[in-house]
């Protein structure tokens, strides 16, 4: 699964204001629903939800909130470069600013685990995420993303 099938430019966002966790989540819920079919609440109810379960923070800065949705027909990916660092409950206590949220069907179970995989082993390269920090816009941060190693 290359990341370029998830993810649009449309669904890439640099230096977001974040603020909380449960802010983010929310904003993320909105900005997904004004580019695609799905509902701004469902979103935010789902990825709530999923943090209930465990913190999506899996270290180094990064998180990568992701749920299955009813309404979901395909994968999507959205990326959130964060203005400045915000506490997500990470594994290894260090504060987020780059999210990687996966929303995917209800009964896409194995395919939500492959891209889990893939974005989890593209996001634990150290380059790779600072390039991402570095990033001065939306579009170059999508194409850091989707261009580096063959993604």
């Amino acid at each position: 699964m290359l990341i370029k099938q998830i993810l649009s430019p449309e669904l890439t966002f640099a230096s977001v204001d974040g603020g909380s966790k449960k802010r983010v989540l929310e904003l993320i819920g909105n900005l997904i629903a004004q580019h695609t079919p799905l509902d701004a609440d469902a979103i935010y109810e789902s990825l709530l939800a999923r943090e209930k379960l465990g913190s999506t923070g899996f270290g180094n800065g990064i998180a990568i909130p992701h749920c299955r949705l009813e309404q979901c027909t395909e994968a999507v990916g959205a990326l959130l470069q964060l203005s400045s660092e915000i506490d997500f409950d990470s594994l290894d206590g260090a504060p987020v600013d780059l999210i990687f949220v996966l929303l995917v069907p209800h009964e896409a179970t194995e395919q939500h685990l492959q891209i889990l995989k893939t974005l989890a082993e593209r996001l634990d390269q150290e380059e790779l995420r600072e390039a991402l920090r570095r990033a001065p816009d939306a579009q170059t941060l999508y194409q850091i993303m989707v261009n580096d190693s063959g993604a």
